[in-house]
């Protein structure tokens, strides 16, 4: 390669360099606004849990319609995807868990239908002959609890019409700005069991908000309530706002993960850009340096013969 073949490389990947840690600085910025965000409402989720602990002690939780366990013929996936790439492995760690899912489930393409929000899932799966029945682009970073409830109405009408038999919602968990991992959760049938894995699954382990997780083992004494204008009313009431506030709370979670994903995948392109420019502008001094070296030998054996001539 030329000198001036590597000086053009190395332009090249400085300029490269910029944008990468342009791209690093949004993403941190985004993640810490997401990351702020996911963990703000997940006092809500553990007090609305510890609301329907204490009524199922005073009326009976399983007559409600998205209470009701019956034969598995068909499931519902909603998956919670990126539009963008960038993201280093996000993407595909998604993809991976959901089909691992599907396997431990014996979920097929033939008894599941799929909601997808986001471009990268639903490309995926519209591909391999999956039924998607609805699709959502990733909203903005600035989502609010009711950018999620035509997504949540959607699957409650596949729950309630029988259409499905059981939710599930796959989306990646924002643990740690290194650490995101997918989750798969049971929404529909709302079960306490499963309400109760979804408020463990969010409850950090370290940090401001993790004390909140020792409070779903504590047994509050149960409580006879009266309800206004009765127990059907309240309980009609708060169990689909529980499962909108899953279902929003999963999707913060989702947009934190992948922004502290592309966040890392960018300083790794950044820190790599780096060191390759480092080790061309050594090659390039090097290779200078010798053609200097060789130049001045050049005229200095032509000096040395100069001088024997005239001898």
């Amino acid at each position: 390669m030329s000198l001036k073949a590597v000086k053009n490389k190395i332009k090249s990947i400085d300029k490269t360099r910029q944008v990468t840690k342009a791209m690093e600085a949004v993403s941190a910025v985004k993640m810490r606004k997401s990351q702020a965000s996911a963990i703000s409402v997940r006092p809500y989720a553990l007090s609305a849990l510890k609301i329907l602990r204490s009524i199922s002690g005073s009326i009976e939780v399983t007559n409600h319609p998205l209470t009701v366990v019956r034969p598995i013929a068909r499931t519902c996936l909603i998956i919670i995807s990126g539009d963008k790439g960038l993201a280093g492995s996000y993407g595909s760690s998604l993809l991976k868990q959901v089909y691992k899912f599907m396997v431990e489930k014996d979920l097929t393409s033939t008894n599941t239908s799929l909601i997808c929000v986001g471009k990268k899932a639903y490309e995926h799966f519209n591909k391999r002959g999956f039924e998607i029945i609805a699709h959502y682009e990733k909203w903005s970073d600035t989502i609010n609890f009711g950018n999620v409830e035509p997504l949540a109405r959607k699957a409650k009408d596949q729950f309630e019409s029988g259409r499905v038999d059981q939710v599930f919602i796959v989306y990646t968990n924002f643990v740690s700005t290194l650490n995101q991992l997918v989750y798969a959760r049971q929404l529909l049938p709302v079960t306490w069991k499963g309400v109760e894995e979804v408020v463990r699954g969010i409850t950090p382990t370290k940090g401001k908000f993790s004390e909140i997780g020792r409070d779903i083992d504590k047994k509050d004494p149960v409580r006879e309530y009266s309800f206004e204008p009765n127990a059907e009313s309240v309980l009609t009431g708060l169990i689909p706002t529980l499962f909108n506030v899953q279902i929003y709370h999963s999707v913060l979670e989702a947009n934190a993960s992948e922004h502290s994903a592309r966040m890392i995948a960018m300083k790794n392109a950044s820190d790599n850009a780096k060191e390759i420019s480092r080790s061309l502008k050594l090659h390039f001094n090097k290779v200078r340096q010798a053609a200097i070296t060789r130049e001045v030998s050049e005229i200095v054996g032509g000096m040395e013969s100069m001088k024997v001539v005239d001898a």
